[in-house]
């Protein structure tokens, strides 16, 4: 079965837009024909991929800092459009050991990874709410139930989100507002190429298998489209399963 998505009259917002995941995606909800703002702290790459196409739009934004978030989302809200999706997959992931992990990394961490997504709801809620429409999906992680070392500050706002998100979405359903998770399994961005080199990224490979951003596209665009008709929701990607058929010399 073949699947179309069409993001004509839609505003998505997407955190941590300029690499990784969330670049993928900005790509392709701005070929759906959705209005894409990618929120980022990369200034070259966010320029470069909006070149892409003139859907998409950037803004820098560090989604740590509450009073930045707030005005963003009213400016997108004011002078883009009514935000109809948004995808928090801003993070970080510093590795070291948690007995000697600084109370500065620690609570970079956790202000990017879990006070972001609350500050990017908070920021947007009341615009959804009103006009009773709208879907937000977070990331979660397998390293939340399994544990990973070097990746304590990390697993624990993983961990933390998904009693946090489901309780957003018990607050939010009332208003017909969607809020899911994703665990999208172990995909080759730079974060992870930057924090698990040599043996840790072996043991990956040949275990659950690395995926690449483009394979978690689909069930992304799925979580924001009206077909998801859940919220509180967790959709994990437990194992690397690639979009297309890898060529076998």
């Amino acid at each position: 079965m073949r699947v179309m998505f069409d993001g004509a009259g839609d505003v998505i917002v997407i955190t941590g837009g300029a690499n990784g995941i969330g670049r993928a995606l900005a790509l392709a909800a701005a070929e759906t024909g959705a209005r894409v703002v990618i929120c980022d702290v990369d200034h070259a790459a966010m320029a470069d991929v909006v070149r892409s196409n003139p859907r998409m739009t950037a803004q820098h934004l560090d989604v740590s800092d509450r009073a930045a978030v707030l005005a963003t989302i009213a400016h997108i809200e004011r002078d883009i459009g009514a935000i109809t999706g948004l995808v928090c997959a801003g993070a970080v992931q510093p590795r070291g050991p948690a007995a000697s992990i600084s109370p500065e990394t620690w609570h970079h961490v956790l202000g990017v990874n879990l006070d972001g997504v609350l500050w990017c709801y908070q920021a947007v809620i009341p615009f959804m709410s009103a006009r009773r429409r709208g879907s937000i999906i977070a990331f979660s992680s397998g390293l939340a139930q399994n544990g990973w070392p070097e990746a304590a500050a990390y697993g624990a706002t993983k961990g933390a989100l998904t009693g946090f998100v489901r309780t957003l979405a018990k607050e939010a359903a009332p208003y017909r507002v969607r809020i899911n998770l994703i665990a999208p399994g172990v995909i080759e961005t730079p974060q992870y190429l930057a924090a698990n080199e040599g043996a840790d990224d072996a043991r990956w490979r040949a275990s659950v298998g690395v995926g690449l951003p483009e394979d978690v596209v689909g069930p992304l665009l799925f979580l924001l489209s009206d077909a998801a008709t859940m919220t509180g929701s967790l959709l994990s990607r437990d194992m690397a399963f690639a979009k297309t058929e890898p060529v076998l010399s």
